[in-house]
């Protein structure tokens, strides 16, 4: 592992977005320590969302918790990491199909979160993966994958079983 990362990858995720609203502080002191934070708030305007990011990381700083930033707008400082785009430290990359995931080895991605690999309200109507399709979408790449997408501890624990390196979810934190 190089030193442009954590020296140990997180196995448990946390996805945040808007839906989570006040939630989002109750799923931020859920998580163990040592679990990353992929902050996305996409929809959130700019001055509004830097704001956001700040105070989750300073939290992240407290608690242990490995901060990564989606998207290639910097946000203040305080991640490890980027997702959705190349940057320094620890890159991941979202992978619904095999070109995504193809795509993220190529970037160079520490970690491909590889979803829906169960039925979620983040992709209202979208057919889950389920576990065998979501282990040939990151066969033979040498990134790490995590399952999203309607994961429980229990549905992540049995991923894990399966090969897979940890487990990402929204809903199971809040």
């Amino acid at each position: 592992m190089t030193r442009r990362h954590p020296a140990r990858l997180p196995k448990t995720w946390l996805m945040t977005d808007e839906r989570m609203g006040d939630g989002l502080w109750h799923a931020l002191r859920r998580l163990p320590r040592g679990s990353g934070i992929v902050f996305r708030h996409y929809a959130t305007p700019p001055a509004e969302r830097r704001r956001l990011f700040g105070r989750v990381a300073r939290i992240a700083r407290q608690r242990g918790l490995v901060l990564v930033r989606a998207g290639a707008v910097p946000l203040g400082g305080g991640e490890a990491g980027t997702h959705a785009c190349r940057g320094r430290g620890l890159v991941t990359w979202p992978a619904h199909d095999r070109g995504e995931a193809v795509r993220g080895a190529r970037a160079g991605a520490d970690l491909l979160f590889v979803s829906p690999v169960y039925a979620t309200r983040s992709h209202p109507g979208a057919a889950p993966l389920g576990l065998a399709a979501a282990r040939r979408i990151v066969a033979g790449l040498s990134v790490r994958a995590i399952v999203l997408g309607g994961v429980t501890p229990a549905r992540g624990r049995i991923a894990m079983r399966c090969g897979f390196w940890g487990w990402a979810a929204i809903d199971a934190w809040s």
